[in-house]
């Protein structure tokens, strides 16, 4: 995808839109078309210390200048808590281009044409920029300011106080921050480096104040990079905090491009729709590695830029960041990795920020969404292998779903539906909460936990058919018999549709949200015919929008159209209205189901193809505005959205896209 001046040239537009290049750490860079860093998580150089947390912000940006036939262009664009905006380089910007997810600038200067690039070496808390003189009637003088810090990127840094040790190298500079901080170094070869340790203060990071947090930072310039660049010559900065010599430039790049073709032809879709090629490009930014002591396995980050691996999300996003895109020993990797944190039944919930620390488990759906993970698993590939060794994890997770777990999960042996909850805990995928407030309780039995647990049981007597005809027999009358509990409790005929929670503590809750649209999407349905078109209709009805389901109907007095503001706002809306990108694939799933009409399917994915060229660059957001014209809100990258568009778009597929199954390694 491609933008003018029409986008580049306007302040507000290229603000709007976002690039991000990721490390396959945890690590990235990013920021805004514009070049402003308007929030707190952008910078040129976030590295994952810890992989795939620990992220700090090393280096935030560059001031960059050059000189070409007598005049002096800005290339980079800054603003500050005055308001001021300098320099502004945006108005030099002729044209940007995202080349897979690899952003390019290129900036007019007077009647010469010079290309910045920006990418990740994989595997490497490494930043490139290259800049290609690529016309011009004679030399561009590059003058180029690193602006560094040393921070964790969930928070901003004053310069009052401390400033960074710095060592002059060939060709640019060593920076460490303090005696216990990783170090880090900038250098551009044939550079000449000056020193001059100054501040620049009072950066304003405006999407920090839009969210009713702190704003303001500053960051540390240790001197100047100069360097000629001739036509059709190219430099490269180089930004790492790896301790090895980073490889050649050139290199790195081939390596960055072959890397992209590489993933296409992996998942088989190099002929097929640019927008699958696109998410499968998109999708590989979240599958990242995380360090343990017994292993180095792959892991998945919940979204950019804030969020780090979530057990539900993972699960979620296993089928379509892994399976539909050829990675299958990785998808089997993350399945064997997060089975080795189940306890009492449950999967983590989310890991925290800092390694070491142990993950919370108060999720009610985590675990059932690995069981049907697995299954995924082996429909794509046909290998009974890791079923056999996922096995006793899967057993262990419904029979102690059976006889109850923590935070009070378990089977109601009357009618063999699943309860969940106890007061100041959220459980379900409806997770906000503000201090002691749980936005979204959902005590009870919520209406997919039990779609969930009814497909859990369903797929692991499959699993056993084979291996134990006594305990698959188990399994499939548990599931008989929520079959019946659930048809008899759920619908609600005089309004076409299901309830959300029954038997809450103040009885059952009728609030009209798409969480009933996973008791016709999951594999094993439980409502068909009818009931399930009924359903169908009264989601698409209510709760479908452009881009996703809304999480609660605008008919509801709780509901909220928009999303902004402080946290206490923010979270308070979250599942309250906002519409849910990752929410298309169920119903999608459901309406095929139902309806048997592709092109219709395909219909309703169509409009994302105009998404990937707003806000984050490439990828999905995480949540739209209920009310129209749904604007994109949260993380500009969600591993769930990317996931559950790319795997219904293949499922719905047409022949240009190659069967990728074999049996794994």
């Amino acid at each position: 995808m491609s933008f003018g001046r029409e986008i580049c040239g306007d302040l507000a537009s290229a603000l709007r839109r976002e690039w991000l290049v990721t490390n396959g750490l945890g690590g990235y860079a990013s920021g805004t078309l514009a070049g402003i860093n308007a929030r707190r998580y952008h910078g040129l150089l976030v590295a994952a210390l810890t992989p795939p947390v620990g992220r700090t912000v090393l280096v935030g940006g560059l001031v960059e200048w050059a000189g070409y036939g007598g005049g002096r262009y800005p290339l980079s664009t800054h603003e500050y808590v005055d308001g001021t905006i300098d320099p502004r380089g945006y108005v030099h910007q002729r044209a940007f281009t995202l080349e897979g997810m690899l952003p390019i600038w290129e900036f007019e200067l007077a009647d010469a044409i010079l290309e910045k690039r920006v990418w990740m070496p994989y595997g490497a808390n490494t930043t490139c920029v290259r800049y290609r003189l690529i016309r011009a009637a004679g030399p561009v003088d590059l003058e180029i300011t690193p602006l560094v810090t040393y921070r964790d990127f969930h928070s901003l840094r004053s310069g009052q106080g401390w400033t960074p040790e710095t060592v002059s190298v060939p060709g640019g500079v060593r920076i460490r921050a303090s005696a216990d901080a990783v170090p880090f170094r900038l250098s551009l070869d044939g550079a000449a480096f000056a020193a001059t340790g100054d501040w620049y203060w009072n950066f304003l990071h405006r999407e920090e104040a839009a969210r009713g947090l702190d704003s303001r930072s500053d960051l540390y310039a240790p001197g100047v990079l100069r360097i000629r660049v001739l036509p059709d010559q190219s430099v490269t900065l180089v930004a790492t905090a790896e301790t090895a010599e980073a490889p050649a430039a050139a290199r790195a790049l081939e390596d960055a491009r072959s890397r992209q073709e590489a993933l296409l032809r992996r998942a088989g879709v190099e002929a097929a729709d640019p927008v699958v090629r696109q998410l499968t490009l998109a999708a590989d930014q979240f599958v990242v590695a995380r360090s343990t002591d017994h292993d180095a396995g792959k892991t998945v980050i919940a979204g950019y830029h804030w969020f780090n691996d979530w057990g539900r999300d993972t699960m979620i996003s296993l089928p379509g960041l892994t399976l539909s895109t050829g990675r299958y020993e990785e998808g089997a990797g993350i399945l064997r990795e997060f089975a080795r944190y189940v306890r009492d039944g449950l999967l983590p919930n989310n890991f925290p920020d800092l390694s070491g620390q142990t993950p919370g488990y108060n999720t009610a759906d985590a675990s059932l969404w690995f069981v049907l993970a697995v299954r995924a698993y082996r429909e794509a590939t046909g290998d009974g292998s890791l079923v056999d060794d996922m096995l006793p994890t899967v057993r262990e997770i419904l029979d102690r779903h059976v006889a109850g777990t923590r935070y009070g999960i378990r089977m109601d042996p009357s009618d063999g539906l699943l309860r969940a909850g106890e007061p100041g805990v959220q459980l379900t995928w409806m997770d906000a909460k503000v201090g002691d407030w749980v936005v979204t309780p959902r005590i009870g039995k919520p209406v997919e936990i039990n779609a969930l647990w009814y497909n859990a049981l369903r797929a692991a007597a499959a699993f056993l058919a084979p291996r134990s005809a006594a305990a698959a027999g188990r399994y499939a009358t548990l599931a008989d018999r929520v079959r019946v509990s659930f048809r008899a409790r759920f619908p609600r005929p005089e309004a076409r549709r299901l309830a959300d929670v029954v038997d809450g503590p103040d009885g059952d809750d009728l609030a009209m949200r798409p969480n009933q649209i996973f008791a016709v999407s999951l594999p094993f349905p439980l409502l068909d015919d009818a009931d399930a078109a009924a359903v169908v209709e009264a989601v698409g009805r209510t709760l479908l929008t452009t881009y996703g389901l809304r999480s609660l109907s605008p008919d509801a007095p709780a509901y909220h159209g928009d999303y902004g503001g402080d946290v206490v706002h923010r979270d308070g809306a979250y599942h309250q209205g906002p519409a849910w990108a990752w929410l298309i694939g169920p119903y999608v799933d459901a309406h095929y189901r139902v309806h048997r009409s592709r092109d219709a399917a395909l219909a309703l994915l169509r409009p994302f193809e105009h998404h990937l060229r707003d806000a984050g660059l490439g990828t999905v957001s995480e949540i739209f505005e209920g009310n129209a014209p749904h604007l994109p809100r949260g993380c500009i990258a969600q591993a769930w959205s990317v996931a559950e568009l790319l795997r219904v778009w293949r499922k719905l597929g047409g022949p240009e896209i190659r069967n990728t199954r074999a049996s794994p390694a």
